[in-house]
This record gives structure tokens, sequence and C-alpha cells, in this order.
């Protein structure tokens, strides 16, 4: 009987995805055996021209996006509504329909409802971009436009990529209580990010805010310099350093975007270490722990799934920014880790965000354990950012 209540619940699901009327799916009161997951929250979108369920994972201190397309995500759902969550509820434009399980009894209300609207399933869709006025110095400075102003043809997806950065990380400045936050850019580049960002806060967002950004080459230091000058960005200055000799005091958000390998470490060392109330990282390759994971004796189980060095590669891109994420809630931050570019413009798009959040530290042990465990049944001996803790 509670297999076929799952499967009614399911149709509506289904029928509600397949006609557009799917406003939200919210799954409650979990009781299955991952630490910490709370609730998930399920939405239709449409990516690339595809229909997918956006999956949202909520956990104690961190959320987790996951896109599927339908077969995939009824059978996750279906499992879970069977094992691991106790309620379900879903809200549609023409009805709502709770779901409840105990024990092997389930329990649907379904409650017609009028005049609600739809919601728009566009991932993708076209927005009013951050910087929509391409008349600036340094975008041509920076290589996005050409003579005439416009954004030149082979330009179209890094203008693309600095509104959808803008997009992410102005809402997550903004939120900094400081009056006039200071921002560090570790390993920052060209500054394209440094440069719209701080674009954006000053003439749209009309927000006050000093960006540093710390670059080891001495000539995109004096043209990023040179270029924020003759932008009037009075309030942007790039300096000379590595990321780990940087002295970051004072720093309200530490963020860095493809920092290689150990390099995003260092960056989320110096913002813990500066008190930052941000710490946003974009991490690169993942060679530290990877070399770990091939020395090392993973638990028997993995092999199958570790044999293979592409695989081996993306475990060890998962495990190491797990690790990272654990480190920093360790440290008193709540993490989110999402998807922020498209990997059509870049195959590196993974983003962990930090807000930092003195709750957090209250679970130390429950975290140092989950840190130890996930290190145990990887083969790995110690993880970088560890060492920089001291832990």
């Amino acid at each position: 009987m509670s297999a076929e209540r799952i499967e009614e619940f399911l149709g509506a699901v289904k029928s509600a995805f397949a006609g557009n009327t799917l406003i939200k799916l919210k799954l409650g009161g979990y009781h299955g055996g991952e630490a910490d997951l709370k609730s998930i929250d399920v939405k239709k979108i449409v990516a690339k021209g595809a229909e997918k369920f956006s999956f949202t994972f909520h956990y104690k201190t961190r959320d987790i996006i996951k896109n599927h397309i339908q077969p995939e995500a009824l059978a996750l759902l279906r499992s879970a509504l069977k094992d691991e969550f106790r309620s379900a509820q879903l809200a549609t434009t023409a009805f709502d329909m709770s779901f409840e399980r105990n024990g092997d009894k389930v329990r649907l209300k379904r409650t017609e409802v009028a005049g609600r609207d739809s919601v728009s399933t566009e991932h993708n869709r076209a927005k009013n971009r951050p910087l929509a006025a391409t008349d600036k110095p340094y975008l041509h400075a920076l290589g996005i436009t050409g003579k005439d102003g416009q954004i030149r043809n082979d330009a179209q997806d890094k203008f693309r990529q600095i509104n959808k950065m803008v997009e992410i990380f102005a809402p997550l400045i903004q939120a900094i209580k400081a009056d006039k936050p200071r921002i560090v850019d570790m390993g920052a580049g060209k500054g394209y990010l440094d440069f719209a960002l701080y674009d954006y806060l000053a003439n749209v967002a009309n927000r006050s805010a000093e960006i540093v950004g710390v670059e080891m080459r001495d000539k995109l230091v004096a043209d990023g310099n040179a270029t924020a000058a003759g932008s009037g960005f009075d309030g942007l200055s790039f300096e000379p350093g590595t990321i780990l000799n940087y002295d970051a005091t004072g720093a309200d958000a530490v963020i860095a975007l493809h920092a290689c390998d150990t390099a995003t470490d260092d960056a989320i060392y110096k913002g813990i270490a500066a008190g930052a109330s941000l710490i946003a990282v974009a991490p690169c390759c993942h060679k530290q722990i990877r070399r770990q994971m091939e020395a090392g004796k993973p638990v028997t189980q993995l092999d199958v799934l570790l044999r293979h060095g592409i695989f081996l590669e993306r475990q060890a891109e998962m495990v190491t920014d797990t690790l990272r994420a654990l480190l920093l809630e360790l440290s008193g931050y709540r993490t989110k880790v999402f998807e922020f570019v498209s990997d059509a413009h870049t195959p590196k798009n993974n983003l962990i965000v930090a807000e930092k959040d003195g709750r957090v530290g209250r679970d130390r042990d429950a975290i140092l354990k989950q840190i130890a465990d996930t290190k145990a049944m990887f083969g790995i001996e110690q993880h970088y950012l560890e060492g920089l803790l001291g832990l």
C-alpha cells in the first residue's frame, strides 16, 4: 500500500513537471544515514535546452545543488520517500499535495488551489546583465572590447563569464556589514573580476568598497594599477606578492579564482587567519590529495571507483573540496558548494562560499570525526589545509 501511495505522489510530481505547473517540492523529516542532511528542495529548470530537476540538499552548515534528468530524479525521490524522508510537500499552480510516512503507513492529502502563478524554469534565461555598458576603459584594456567599444566576437564568452561572476559575488559583498568592505583577491591575474566587481559596486549598487588584487607577476600588477587609474577606480589596486606571504589582516572578504592546487588552501587559510566575513574560492587542480589517494590505502569498496584515472581525478576533486568545506566549518564558517559558471566557459566551475557564523564551531568534535572518517576512507594522511591550520 505504501509503495502505491509513493507512486501516486511521484505521479503528481511527474505530471506537474511535464505540464510546467511545478512550483516547488520539499522533502523533510530526514532519518537516513547521511550526517547533517536536513531537507531537500526540488524545482524544475531548463539548462542548455534540457528540462531537469534541480535538487538543493540542505545540510546543517552547507548546501549542495545537483541537477538530474527526469528518470534519475524520480528514482532518487522514490528511494528518499521510501526509506529516508518522513514528509514531502508538493506545490503546483493547481493543487498542493502533502506526503506523510509513519513506518509502513503513508498518508496523502491533496488540496485544490486557484490563481497561483507559475515560476520561471529558465536556468540560463536572458537577464539584464549587471554590467550592460561596454564603453568602459578597463574593458578595452583587458581585451574585452574593440576600438569601436563593442564586445569582440572572441570575447563574448568572457564577457558573459564576468557578468555571471559579478552576479554571484556582488550580493555576497553587499551582505558584509562593514561600511567599506576590504576585498582581497588572491592570485588576481589580469583582474577581470576585480575591475567588473568594483565597477558594479561603485556605479550600479552605489556601495563603497576597497578591492586589492594580489598577483606575483610584476607586469600584471603594473598593468592593473595603470588600468585602475585610467578608469578612475581609486579604491582598486594591485599589489605584488604570493598568496601565502601576503598580509591579509583587515580583509572582510578573501576570494581566489582557479588558484592552482594548494594555492587555494593558502587563500582559505589567509581568509580564516584574517577573520574575514566571507571566503569564496573556485578551486583548480587537486594534485595534493590525489597523490595521497594513489599512494594510500582507500577502503576496498572504493576500488571499482578509483581504478580508472579519470574517476580517480574526479573523486580527488570531490574529496579535496569536501575536506576544505569541513575545515571551514570547523573554523566557524557556514559553507555552500555549487556550480558558478557553465563548463562551456571553463571545466573548473565549482565555487566554495563560506560565510562566518560563530555558531558552527560548537560542533567541533562532530566535524573533526567527519574529517577523520573521510580521510580514513580514502587513505589520506593529511589535507594541506590541516597543516596550515595547525591540526
